[in-house]
């Protein structure tokens, strides 16, 4: 099979799945995450990858735990299963995995390499002084393996995991009982980086240019001399870095269209408008403000909230391709945290699986392989301001999943005020860029309050702040006392409608980023 640099993970519903992906992008090597479910020989072949890393998994493989292909094993590509993919490994191949109360491992665990491998050649924690190589390594595991695989050799273990490390160096197949992508698995980088650069002689190239060339590429091929893309740009750094980029390659012959459906941002159309004048965009604008209001009025479900704001939008898109010739395509700038979302069932996306079964336009989403931080590393390289870069993220359905419950213009209204005075004083503090996305939340609960002697009874808003890498898991931010303090007071002063405001302490996971 030809070299394509690329290693497919293949997820069988774990927890640590991510964790891998982002190792393997910080390392510079292009990587792609296929359910186990979505995965063949004839995908395999057709995405040409280096290595294949078979994730763990919840589930048991003497439970009915989610199976793999055999075939797959047998493509002469290496493989590296993690904790259930080695287990599955040895099931496939004709070796025993048991469930044995006094094996079961979870946490900080030592184990002794027993053999050479070219997975584990000279990665240890310590030495003992008879010249034993240990590693200390994280375990999360109820089976084990009681029995390998022919022309498998045992590489290390213990008293309780007598198999922790297995090889088939000829065909290069390895199994990991622990997960060496958790950071308390010491050494646990330094064999993903073995696998990678040395197993499967993958090279690091995965860098801004040639995710850049990549893309450009892709569009070039799909979209035809006379082809017209239509996109809908919002104030967000996805759309517009999606826009720059088509536009780049067929200048007006992409149309963005900018919807105000008065779920946006305080002052979103004078920043749409400048940003398009700037980067010479062909830009149409539509106030639909009442048409979403009026489709949302009695709604309070989120699901059905995002729905029918999706529906909205490509109802929109589609009226307004037909007011020219040779419309061919929807651009969206979806990201890979959307559809890894939507697939995980966390929360539907407007971007992933809103299109219509009759839709006559093909969809075009270029920057759909790249998470946040790498649309942002490239929208540096088109020269978008910094400000703008690192501007906040704002979800598509916008406002309505920021107000717990049913929606109108005047709750939209306090929730824009609130939202704007919380950026402001983050601002004015120098902590807003210290923080990756902060925004509020309308709860549908009221509180007591008193201004001067009246009492009153209205609205709780919550504030949130985050920081994270990539938005698949988030910590909350612990903004300064004094501040929260601040921001407080300006909204319970200025908006009268809100008489409490609390603070969001959760992590992503178990929380969500959005609380719709």
């Amino acid at each position: 099979m030809k070299n394509n640099n690329c290693i497919i993970i293949i997820d069988f519903n774990s927890q640590y799945t991510m964790l891998i992906f982002k190792i393997l992008r910080k390392l510079k090597v292009y990587c792609e995450i296929y359910d186990c479910n979505n995965i063949s020989v004839n995908k395999i072949y057709n995405i040409n990858p280096n290595g294949i890393i078979l994730s763990g998994s919840s589930h048991s493989v003497l439970n009915n735990g989610p199976m793999l292909s055999n075939k797959i094993l047998n493509i002469n590509i290496p493989i590296l299963g993690i904790c259930y993919g080695m287990q599955l490994i040895v099931k496939i191949l004709g070796g025993n995995v048991e469930n044995i109360i006094n094996c079961r491992e979870f946490g900080l665990s030592r184990i002794v390499i027993k053999n050479y491998s070219k997975l584990t050649n000279n990665i240890y924690d310590r030495v003992s002084n008879n010249g034993f190589e240990f590693l200390d390594v994280w375990m999360s595991h109820n089976d084990v393996v009681t029995k390998i695989p022919d022309g498998f050799t045992v590489i290390a273990g213990n008293d309780k995991c007598k198999n922790a490390i297995i090889a088939d160096e000829k065909n290069k197949i390895y199994g990991l009982q622990f997960h060496p992508e958790v950071s308390h698995t010491k050494c646990g980088i330094s064999l993903i980086k073995r696998f990678i650069f040395n197993i499967c002689n993958c090279i690091p190239d995965w860098n801004i240019n040639n995710i850049n060339n990549t893309i450009i590429s892709s569009i070039n091929n799909l979209v035809k001399n006379n082809d017209k893309v239509i996109l809908g740009l919002s104030g967000g750094i996805d759309s517009l870095v999606t826009a720059i980029i088509i536009n780049s390659i067929i200048g007006k012959r992409l149309i963005c269209i900018f919807i105000d459906n008065g779920l946006l941002r305080l002052d979103e159309y004078k920043l749409v408008t400048l940003v398009s004048k700037n980067f010479n965009l062909n830009t149409i604008f539509i106030n639909a403000k009442n048409r979403f209001f009026y489709a949302l009025s009695n709604i309070d479900d989120a699901e059905e909230k995002r729905k029918i704001i999706g529906k909205i939008f490509i109802d929109i898109f589609l009226e307004q391709s037909t007011n020219f010739s040779n419309v061919k395509w929807l651009a969206q700038g979806t990201i890979y945290s959307d559809i890894i979302e939507s697939k995980n069932k966390i929360k539907s996306h407007h971007n992933v699986g809103g299109l219509p079964s009759n839709i006559t336009l093909k969809l075009l989403e270029p920057i759909k392989k790249l998470f946040k931080d790498e649309v942002r590393k490239l929208g540096l390289k088109m020269n978008i301001p910094y400000n703008i870069l690192y501007r906040y993220p704002f979800p598509g359905p916008g406002l309505a999943i920021r107000i717990i419950g049913k929606v109108n213009a005047n709750l939209c209204k306090l929730l824009r005020l609130a939202d704007n005075i919380f950026i402001e004083e983050l601002k004015n503090s120098n902590f807003y860029y210290r923080i990756d996305q902060a925004f509020t939340v309308l709860l549908p609960i009221k509180s007591v309050g008193i201004i001067g002697d009246c009492r009153r009874y209205d609205l709780v808003l919550s504030l949130r702040a985050i920081n994270t890498s990539d938005f698949m898991t988030a910590k909350w931010v612990k903004i300064p006392y004094n501040l929260l303090h601040k921001i407080s007071n300006r909204i319970l002063n200025e908006i009268n409608e809100i008489s409490r405001v609390v603070y969001d302490i959760s992590d992503k996971p178990p929380s969500t980023i959005e609380w719709e």
